[in-house]
């Protein structure tokens, strides 16, 4: 194979291949035996990976990727895709895609290509994702660490949640929920996440009693970064709030935290605690302000 010189390979975090407890299980043990994912000592960990976790999450977390599933397949990897497609055509330069847990892989996606520049999905700084990601990447391979504060990603959110305001109206609170981490070792994530939110916000030009920012996606008994967005949600309805509007700057792609997480379970219990209406605001995903942004952010 002849090697391509100068090149970008999209990388995100990974999905099951398909919506079935199998191919979940499979999933899961790549990601949660990441020392990056889970930082307590593997001879703790492991013992309890494979002999709880494996055992009963794998076959819950499969009814709810069911629930997402579409016919081209996972919405996290046909959105990559279709991503790594548009940017290619826009820059004029081979672009590839792959997962840090899951197919394709890293390594596969890598190669053939000379001189490649790699940037992770994932807007924020974090040790548990995107130095992840450094962790599989051959040495002398440069890659991008975050672009949380982009104007072009912010200005990419910003016409995103604009278009869903102008087909479904516009709720009393955006609420902007953030993927969660333990708070130990996350105070750049945090810092970073705050920072885009900040931003957004006076890039709609709202005001400080319109917006909030919540982190979710809580994972075992640590104390992770606060508040919560479910329960941040379930308390809103219950004062009396009747309809949010929730936007994840921090996914570029719907997946499963998305979709189910807040499209499905957030919204179930909001309209529980006595809401009316909570609406998800699409992800980037293939909208022509994120290619764009993206070709912008590969070029600097």
């Amino acid at each position: 194979m002849q090697a391509t010189r100068g090149a970008l390979l999209l990388v995100n975090l990974g999905t099951p291949a398909a919506p079935t407890p199998r191919a979940v299980r499979a999933y899961l043990a790549e990601f949660l035996s990441d020392p990056r994912v889970v930082k307590l000592p593997r001879w703790l960990w492991l013992p309890i990976l494979y002999g709880i976790v494996l055992r009963t999450r794998p076959a819950k977390s499969a009814e709810k990727y069911a629930q997402i599933w579409t016919p081209e397949g996972s919405p996290l990897a046909v959105n990559t895709m279709r991503q790594a497609v548009l940017l290619q055509e826009t820059l004029g330069m081979p672009v590839r895609y792959a997962m840090r847990y899951g197919q394709p892989l890293v390594a596969a996606a890598l190669a053939g290509l000379n001189d490649p520049f790699v940037i992770p999905l994932y807007p924020q700084y974090a040790e548990s994702t995107t130095e992840s990601v450094r962790d599989v990447l051959p040495s002398g391979v440069k890659m991008l660490e975050s672009f949380h504060d982009h104007p072009a990603y912010i200005g990419a959110l910003a016409a995103n949640v604009q278009r869903h305001w102008q087909k479904y109206g516009r709720g009393a609170l955006l609420v902007m929920s953030f993927h969660g981490l333990p708070r130990r070792g996350a105070e750049r994530y945090e810092r970073e996440c705050r920072a885009t939110a900040q931003l957004l916000a006076d890039k709609l030009q709202l005001k400080a009693d319109t917006w909030c920012v919540t982190f979710q996606s809580r994972f075992g008994y640590a104390d992770w970064l606060q508040p919560y967005t479910e329960p941040t949600l379930v308390e809103l309805a219950r004062e009396g709030m009747k309809r949010v509007d929730v936007v994840c700057p921090g996914f570029v792609a719907d997946c499963l935290e998305t979709l189910e997480e807040i499209g499905i379970t957030a919204r179930r219990a909001f309209l529980a605690a006595g809401g009316d209406e909570l609406y998800l605001v699409n992800c980037l995903n293939d909208s022509p302000e994120w290619i764009s942004a993206l070709a912008q952010i590969a070029r600097a």
